[in-house]
């Protein structure tokens, strides 16, 4: 059993005129807002913590973050008890492969979302394990004893390239184009510890603050919105989101 203390907050930037991020945090969705809650995992079945990044002209970006957290949500709560891993693992291949054909058909029938597109990184607690679980450049962060790890691998044409710089050409979304889109997906139960900090993010965030600042702020108790505000102050180039949740 474990409680979980979170904070989400997405936050349009300076630039930006409209925020295509949303964050799904736990039982609500959060864009342009701040929000805090905790719950206990006694009794519960499943629960998901997801961001979304999303991309395409007009508004076109915000629908398809927006699309892809609401279908993930129901599809979770709709999934039936106790599936082994290697089921679950199936059943979000399948997900990802209906929730590309709801956002690409937008597109076809709108040429104002043609190819719109979102990333996706998330924890899913389900049949008492921890996944987690990514598409795209968003990303997961565990802050365990001091020291900040990102858990997740950014799906960008500089990380495929070796560079350890941060790019805005991604190679893999949900939606946006994206022929042969995949998820990293992969079970940390047995990693998943009481005092752990995990820390979802857009790049709006991590583009603008270093990891080392990320860590000092997450050891000072940074929630969120603080997070957030520390991007905006960095220049706030895009709209940035965060989650942040400690196990214990």
């Amino acid at each position: 059993m474990s409680r979980i203390v979170l904070t989400a907050a997405s936050r349009v930037g300076c630039v930006r005129s409209n925020n295509e991020d949303m964050v799904l945090a736990y039982d609500k969705f959060v864009r342009s807002d701040v929000y805090g809650t905790e719950f206990m995992t006694e009794n519960i079945d499943r629960f998901v913590i997801a961001l979304a990044d999303g991309m395409g002209g007009h508004n076109a970006g915000e629908v398809a973050s927006s699309d892809a957290l609401t279908n993930l949500k129901f599809f979770l709560e709709d999934l039936p008890a106790n599936l082994s891993s290697g089921e679950f693992n199936e059943m979000m291949v399948e997900w990802l492969h209906s929730v590309n054909q709801i956002i690409d058909s937008k597109g076809h029938v709108n040429p104002e979302m043609a190819e719109m597109g979102t990333t996706l990184v998330a924890v899913v607690f389900y049949n008492k394990k921890y996944y987690w679980l990514n598409c795209g450049d968003s990303r997961l962060y565990r802050f365990r004893d001091g020291q900040l790890q990102q858990l997740s691998s950014d799906h960008s044409l500089n990380n495929q390239q070796g560079q350890k710089k941060h790019s805005n050409i991604i190679t893999n979304c949900i939606g946006g184009g994206c022929k042969s889109s995949y998820l990293d997906l992969f079970d940390f139960t047995d990693d998943f510890l009481s005092g752990d900090v995990y820390m979802l993010c857009s790049d709006g965030l991590n583009d603008m603050v270093s990891d080392e600042s990320i860590a000092a702020l997450l050891s000072s108790g940074a929630n969120a919105n603080q997070l957030c505000q520390a991007a905006i102050e960095a220049g706030g180039y895009d709209n940035v989101s965060v989650c942040v949740f400690k196990v214990e």
